[in-house]
């Protein structure tokens, strides 16, 4: 079986490291690059099913050399990450090319199911996911039900976006402590039922987020 391709462009020498070792464990073949002189080279020879940007690098923003490449054809599928988490920068990063965007901390872990995903036959994910009435605006972090704009934490946010990705199905406790929390987090906690509950609450009746016995969660009108 042919193992999926992904140029990863990161100058940031252990992280690069990092990563590669993290993607090449999930069964992708990774090349690399530190610099966008060295992401030009090694897209030439083409045959990426993902590329991963770092924003900042030593010879320019990726956003920018991403939007050049649009507007000359490109159509590789490009996922950004940076510590860069305001608002206008997560917008920017889907208006300009990005079919998916991970802010600085990640877990590793959520880092690769987002690079699988994008490997997927259609698998460049919506900015804005809708189930029932609830809209999640990934780009711009915000929740509205009704229309109504909701406050939720970081971490809600999190819960909720990952549920809505996989809306209609179940979702473990340990897929969202992977994808949700950073390595340090305890899977034998309560922290995934904590945050839950929060949610439910602050997304009022009727209930969109359901418990499925012996698996975890799932999120979409009561069946």
């Amino acid at each position: 079986m042919t193992r999926q391709r992904v140029l990863l462009v990161e100058d940031d020498e252990n992280l690069r490291a990092a990563i590669r070792a993290e993607l090449a464990a999930g069964g992708f073949e990774v090349a690399e690059a530190a610099d966008l002189a060295g992401a030009d080279a090694q897209l030439a020879a083409g045959g990426f099913g993902c590329v991963v940007f770092d924003r900042m690098l030593p010879d320019g923003d990726a956003l920018d050399y991403v939007r050049r490449r649009r507007l000359a054809g490109w159509d590789g599928r490009v996922l950004f990450l940076t510590a860069r988490d305001r608002a206008a920068d997560r917008v920017a990063g889907f208006a300009h090319g990005g079919d998916d965007y991970v802010v600085k901390p990640f877990a590793m872990a959520e880092l690769t199911a987002r690079v699988r995903s994008l490997h997927r036959p259609g698998g460049i994910r919506p900015p804005v996911l809708r189930v029932a009435d609830l809209e999640i605006d990934c780009a711009r972090r915000e929740t509205r039900r009704g229309g109504v704009l909701l406050t939720l934490s970081g971490r809600e946010f999190s819960v909720l976006e990952y549920l809505a990705v996989h809306a209609g199905r179940a979702v473990s406790r340990t897929d969202l402590i992977e994808h949700c929390w950073d390595e340090s987090a305890d899977p034998m906690s309560n922290v995934v039922d904590a945050v839950v509950t929060r949610l439910r609450r602050k997304l009022r009746e009727p209930n969109l987020v359901h418990a499925v016995r012996g698996h975890g969660y799932r999120l979409g009108p009561a069946s």
